[in-house]
């Protein structure tokens, strides 16, 4: 069945069928000029004015790049969607740092620290004077100035008091992605379909979230009121700062509307009329901030979950090899603390965590065949009720229940003692996946206790997340430690009410009914339907099962659910050049994110790691991993339900350092002894493809900013089983001459790759052809096979696919994973690469730590592992390209490049043109400070 790629709000948008003929008459210039002339007035209305060539406060000395594709501009009027529909041309700075970015994929070869902005834009503070394209007051107001250079169009926020500058913030994030905000609050409170349209991946997208952080109006409000008096005097200015934000967005609002240059969706999805210009676009208000961030921590920042699937792959492990066996079965593919993985912190600190407890107590595992998913979605009218939004129900459910949350993002940084200036140098940034318009913006803010220029997510730019300060830089990566844990409640009376503390107690009962119909925009039919979620004081029901006979109902509990907002406290800090102004103020900071984050620093002398969430101390013998009965010798230490606040684990043992000769984080393990709750933490990693290559650099010495970002693009582009796998399946194959044919022609395709360097690589710049491109189709079709023919016997099919169900066998960069979906770029993360180079290993006779509990190749034999192996080789090698790169909505089926090429994923009217794939930062830095204050 062909691969379909998921379609997210306005991914379907052709031009408007009742637009199409007018489209191709002399009468298109007469409509654009009209609708563009507001906008063009709007623009003009502010002359540009000359600013300082150069900031006084930027000690980076012009060796601070950045870069966000596809462009600064996420907001487009009806006149330019249409254009973009029918012609192609793009808004002014809505995807001209997407070149720049893509190009380095070809010509980092030959990069210097001269050509760096070749793919990165300058990050200086300020703009130059011949350098500034605009210049205005936001609202007429005196205290705030929004000044835009001409290469990218970057607002660069300068206030003289704290309302004004976070007012500008406000006005240029709504300038910037009105549309795309306006589309994330409703994702965060479970409403885009009413308002987007009820396209199958737009359902999906709502149930998903909603079901991570099903809040009421009074949940949200509540967390801004909790983050506020918690916090003192941070606290209180926080909530003036978001006031202030609120009121720069909402004045857009106000402007747009007025003078009719809004985001041409509005139009487009019936909420505005685009001759009366009747119709509303809601203000902004505090708890849609809330909501917005519900979603950023769920996507990146909440790690754990997962534990009735482990449950059921332990059950399943130990009815096919006994109890003892069976746990040892499992626990060699859990790999909790792998003693050949990858490490962030690598000096051998150990920092313990979520460990296996000697004595498991509580743990409450259900019966066999007992586990039924608890539904979300009932009550299914019209489009809601076929076939395909079912199935991405379905999707979403087990995506939203893993533990294999999308982790992306990572980090190279180099102590100053082996750079060759002496001073530290970074190339980090988020993986935050790729949008038109992206889910990050760009910003400078420079006011009263800010100074900061970087990125943060739309519609949460009041301080910069990621970014730059005036003598130091700061980023992050998903971490993924486990916050979340699942409790069995033992159900009472009926299946609504549940034992706590001894109590028969009501469980409360959330839901909403959205409903939509066909717009310009989504032709989907007229639906709805009802989404309900059952709460408990441990969380949210996701399951039910019997456990020691006992009816019951598994929830699940996050140290972050109703603490949304708390990690404001953490941004503010950030952007405060009064309070980070060392690695040590700068993980005081990080301490107060109580998302799950990596967090790394760079200054002109020091380097910093630290690892944030707010972790819970367990119960004693509590094992994180599985589900624990609802009890109070099991809950987390001094947990409080009315509040959700409990003890944690101190600063100190979370994995943190200043001044290691090197980090790297490509979401791997953290620490040694640090559990993470992904799977997937062994001898082959994503963040091995940065370890090799950093650690050699830092052996030579000398490393500048272009060797550094070398780095990161040759990994960005490395086939990570083809570069740490393949020459260990190839050493099997090749223990006997290989006489067939076909198998013999497919290894020497493979070997000449891993040979030329194990990359997916055009053959050229702008060739949309890879070198190499049979071993690659090869390795595409060949990996899947092998691995179930390497493991399926052994384990047997149950076990087997319990197994798959804790750990994807493969992460292609063609294969549609993740919430993004194919075309996503992030790739490698999680596969049974580990599992698959141990066992070879072992069946080899190497050295293998940490190995599996039983060999799986042919048995642990050389020549019947061989035999799987060229078998499965020659099976795979026989598919044809349009067999392993089926096609999709973007591309056609055999085409290998565009099946791995990168899209901008549109999330609003405007399509942006697809790029050769990198698996690298959506959002990048390269910094090297100069001096310090």
């Amino acid at each position: 069945m062909p691969r379909r790629t998921p379609r997210t709000i306005l991914d379907r948008q052709r031009t408007p069928r009742r637009f199409t003929k007018f489209l191709k008459g002399a009468s298109i210039c007469v409509l654009v000029a009209g609708l563009l002339s507001p906008l063009s007035q709007a623009t003009a209305a502010q002359p540009a004015q000359a600013t300082a060539a150069a900031a006084a406060n930027d000690y980076c000395g012009g060796r601070c790049s950045d870069i966000l594709p596809a462009g600064q501009n996420g907001n487009a009027t009806l006149a330019e969607i249409l254009l973009n529909q029918a012609f192609g041309s793009q808004p002014a700075h809505a995807d001209d740092q997407l070149a720049p970015y893509g190009n380095l994929a070809s010509g980092y070869s030959g990069l210097t620290d001269a050509k760096i902005n070749d793919f990165f834009r300058d990050a200086s503070f300020g703009v130059p004077a011949d350098q500034v394209e605009s210049t205005m007051k936001p609202a007429g107001r005196t205290d705030v100035t929004i000044v835009r250079d001409k290469k990218t169009g970057v607002p660069h926020i300068t206030g003289t008091t704290r309302y004004g500058t976070e007012f500008g913030a406000g006005y240029a994030a709504a300038q910037d992605r009105l549309w795309l905000m306006d589309v994330f609050r409703h994702v965060g409170r479970g409403k885009l379909t009413p308002f987007a349209g009820g396209a199958p991946s737009n359902q999906g997208l709502e149930q998903e979230f909603w079901r991570h952080a099903p809040y009421t109006e009074a949940d949200l409000q509540a967390q801004i009121d909790s983050a506020v008096a918690t916090n003192g005097a941070r606290g209180q200015q926080a909530l003036a700062d978001v006031k202030a934000y609120l009121a720069g967005i909402n004045a857009y609002i106000d402007a747009s509307d007025s003078g009719r240059y809004f985001p041409g969706e509005y139009v487009l999805t019936g909420h505005k009329d685009s001759i009366t210009n009747a119709g509303t676009i809601e203000h902004f208000k505090e708890t849609d901030l809330v909501a917005l961030a519900s979603v950023i921590g769920a996507l990146f920042g909440s790690g754990g979950g997962g534990e009735v699937n482990n449950a059921i792959s332990l059950l399943g492990a130990q009815s096919k090899y006994g109890v003892e066996e069976g746990t040892k079965v499992w626990e060699s593919f859990r790999e909790r603390n792998d003693p050949e993985a990858v490490l962030t912190v690598h000096n051998g600190e150990s920092f313990p965590y979520a460990t296996k407890p000697a004595d498991p107590q509580g743990e409450a595992l259900p019966a066999a065949g007992s586990v039924a998913e608890e539904p979300l979605v009932y009550d299914r009218t019209g489009s809601a009720a076929t076939t395909t939004a079912t199935g991405t129900s379905a999707a979403a459910t087990s995506s939203a229940l893993s533990s294999a949350k999308r982790g992306m993002s990572n980090a190279l940084v180099v102590s100053g003692e082996h750079t060759a200036s002496g001073n530290p140098i970074a190339v980090f940034g988020p993986q935050t996946g790729y949008f038109a318009p992206q889910l990050l913006m760009l910003q400078e803010i420079q006011g009263p206790g800010l100074s900061a220029r970087g990125a943060s997510f739309a519609g949460l730019s009041m301080y910069v997340e990621l970014g730059r300060g005036q003598d130091y830089a700061w980023s992050a990566t998903t971490s993924g430690q486990d916050i979340i844990d699942t409790y069995a409640v033992e159900l009472c009376q009926d299946d609504t009410h549940y034992l706590y503390r001894g109590t028969c107690t009501a469980m409360e009962k959330i839901e909403q009914t959205n409903a939509w119909k066909p717009t310009t925009a989504d032709g989907t039919a007229a639906g709805s339907y009802r989404m309900q979620v059952w709460r408990t004081k441990y969380g949210p029901v996701t399951h039910r099962a019997t456990v020691d006979g006992k009816r019951v109902a598994y929830t699940t509990l996050r140290s972050s659910y109703m603490h949304e907002a708390d990690s404001i406290i953490g941004f503010q800090m950030l952007n405060d050049p009064d309070y980070v102004k060392s690695p040590q103020t700068f993980q005081s900071a990080v301490q107060h994110i109580n998302y799950t984050f990596n967090w790394f620093y760079a200054d002109s002398q020091h380097t910093a790691y630290y690892n944030s969430g707010d972790n819970p101390v367990r119960g004693n013998g509590v094992d994180a991993e599985f589900p624990v009965w609802a009890r109070p010798a099991y809950e987390w230490k001094n947990w409080t339900p009315t509040t959700n606040t409990a003890d944690y684990t101190p600063a100190s043992a979370h994995p943190n350092s200043i001044d290691q000769d090197y980090y790297i984080s490509w979401n791997n393990k953290q620490a040694k002894d640090y559990t993470t709750a992904p799977w997937g933490n062994g001898s082959v990693h994503r963040g091995n493809l940065l370890e090799d290559r950093v650690k050699k650099l830092v052996t030579a010495g000398g490393v500048t900013r272009a060797s550094l970002t070398r780095a990161m693009a040759d990994a960005a582009l490395a086939d990570l089983r083809a570069e740490d796998v393949l020459p260990k399946l190839l050493k099997v194959v090749n223990s006997s001459p290989v006489t067939d044919p076909a198998a013999a022609a497919a290894v020497t395709k493979l070997s000449d790759w891993v040979t030329a360097g194990a990359k997916r690589k055009e053959t050229s710049a702008g060739s949309k052809a890879y070198a190499n491109a049979e071993a690659i189709r090869i390795l595409d079709a060949w990996w899947p096979l092998l691995v179930k023919a390497e493991f399926e016997p052994g384990l047997g099919s149950d076990l087997y696919t319990a197994m798959t169900a804790n750990l994807p066998v493969d992460e292609a960069p063609s294969a549609g994973h993740g919430p993004t979906g194919s075309h996503a770029g992030s790739s490698f993360q999680y596969g049974w690469w580990s599992y698959v180079h141990k066992d070879i290993r072992a069946v080899l006779g190497e050295t293998v730590e940490g190995g599996l509990a039983k060999p799986y190749c042919g048995g642990g034999r050389l020549a019947a592992c061989r035999t799987i192996l060229i078998n499965t080789l020659k099976e795979g090698a026989a598919k044809t390209a349009a067999q392993v790169y089926p096609g999709d909505d973007l591309c056609s089926a055999g085409d290998q490049w565009c099946a791995d090429s990168v899209n901008q994923r549109t999330l609003g009217g405007i399509k942006h043109n697809k790029i050769s794939w990198q698996n690298r930062p959506t959002y990048q830095q390269v910094v090297e400070f100069a001096s310090h204050r």
